[in-house]
């Protein structure tokens, strides 16, 4: 028997999200484009990319000969500007849709063992979906060196490791929770003061490098490496744990872990869309094509023992991301930053579309113990996740 696998809205709200993405990601590049033409007085002022004005008493014509003063002034700037910008911030992102699995589903009366579970005929009362993990945060951090010729070499990483929701079903007097998985595993609460809970949890881990060119004042192009971890934990619980029969319950009834490590290269762009006096509004888009090194693992307990499979595979992935940032220049080195940030992984394997793709099979055996397997039939990396939210911190040019 194969569990309920709803629909549901997550697919419309994956759509949703893929459409503003586009169109973000066409809006900045359109305003790359217009903004790209024109080169304001006024962006001379700004710290930019690690270039200052130099004050007017720094070099004068009066000081040195006149045919030296182009080359005495572009010394002095080069002098001047920061070879170094580092920045510190604090991230916090919302994750968003998951695949939607039924976890729990309840059915009338006490259950015996010798009562079938059929699927579809029980009440659907908690699925992955539910469990939404909301916000988390975490630190990001970066380190850029400025080249001559307008070129740059940057690098940043991020980590957030809080993202985790539970959801549980008691036992009634009339109600059984009830959880069924493929090759007829199912598994209800040993006593009805017992309840059923499932906790799902999400790690992410960014790291990248990029090169930079500055193509005119307002915009410049990207190309890197990048390196992305996404890991997810869903277990399946009864609690509290109860001896009665057989031995106690001391592990999950279902544990899941998925890893996903995608490496691959991108292309960006990041366009300048406003700036006065000390203030500037940037908007960036970048977007790759990815190997993901996917694998998963999970154990199923049966008769209170825990029978552990395992599989893995190599699968194309893409990851977009699109920012928005607002900085704010205090000193002439110390900027105060602020902005939006999206990015959206699709081919990755989350942990509820492995219950799918885990087979148990229990064989009786005349006049001894049944035998039981457990296997994998593949890993499921076909799924989408969404992360938005925002970030705030600190920059300095030294």
């Amino acid at each position: 028997m194969w569990p309920v696998v709803r629909g549901g809205t997550h697919v419309d709200s994956q759509k949703l999200l893929r459409r503003a993405f586009w169109a973000i990601s066409v809006l900045l590049a359109s305003s790359a484009a217009a903004l790209g033409q024109n080169d304001p007085a006024d962006d001379s002022a700004m710290m930019g990319k690690g270039e200052y004005a130099l004050s007017s008493s720094s070099w004068t014509t009066a000081d040195h000969p006149q045919d030296a003063s182009s080359d005495l002034m572009n010394l002095g700037r080069s002098l001047d500007s920061p070879r170094w910008t580092a920045s510190g911030e604090f991230i916090i992102l919302e994750r968003m849709d998951t695949v939607n699995q039924t976890l729990i589903s309840t059915y009338p009366g006490v259950p015996s063992p010798t009562t079938q579970f059929t699927v579809g005929q029980g009440t659907d009362r908690v699925s992955s979906g539910d469990l939404t993990q909301g916000f988390a945060g975490g630190p990001k951090v970066g380190l850029m060196c400025h080249v001559d010729n307008g070129c740059h070499l940057e690098f940043s990483f991020f980590e957030i490791d809080g993202w985790d929701n539970t959801a549980s079903i008691a036992s009634g007097p009339n109600t059984t929770p009830v959880f069924v998985a493929p090759g007829g595993f199912v598994q209800t609460t040993d006593s009805a003061t017992q309840y059923m809970q499932w906790m799902y949890a999400t790690r992410l881990y960014n790291a990248e490098i990029n090169v930079g060119w500055d193509l005119c004042s307002r915009v410049t192009v990207l190309a890197g490496f990048r390196w992305v971890h996404l890991g997810e934990e869903l277990h399946g619980t009864i609690w509290p744990p109860d001896s009665s029969p057989g031995p106690a319950r001391t592990a999950p009834f279902w544990d899941n872990t998925t890893r996903n490590n995608l490496f691959g290269s991108q292309l960006g762009a990041d366009c300048k869309i406003f700036s006065h006096a000390g203030f500037s509004i940037d908007g960036l888009v970048k977007a790759g094509i990815y190997d993901n090194v996917a694998d998963e693992t999970s154990g199923v307990s049966i008769f209170r023992h825990v029978y552990w499979e395992s599989a893995s595979t190599n699968h194309g992935a893409f990851l977009g991301e699109i920012d928005l940032r607002c900085k704010y220049q205090v000193t002439q080195r110390l900027s105060l930053k602020i902005g939006y940030e999206g990015m959206w992984l699709q081919g990755v394997a989350l942990a509820p579309g492995q219950i799918s793709e885990t087979q148990s099979q229990i064989t009786p055996v005349p006049h001894s113990l049944p035998l039981v397997s457990v296997q994998a039939l593949g890993v499921d990396s076909r799924s989408g996740v969404f992360y938005h939210g925002a970030t705030v911190g600190l920059e300095y040019s030294f």
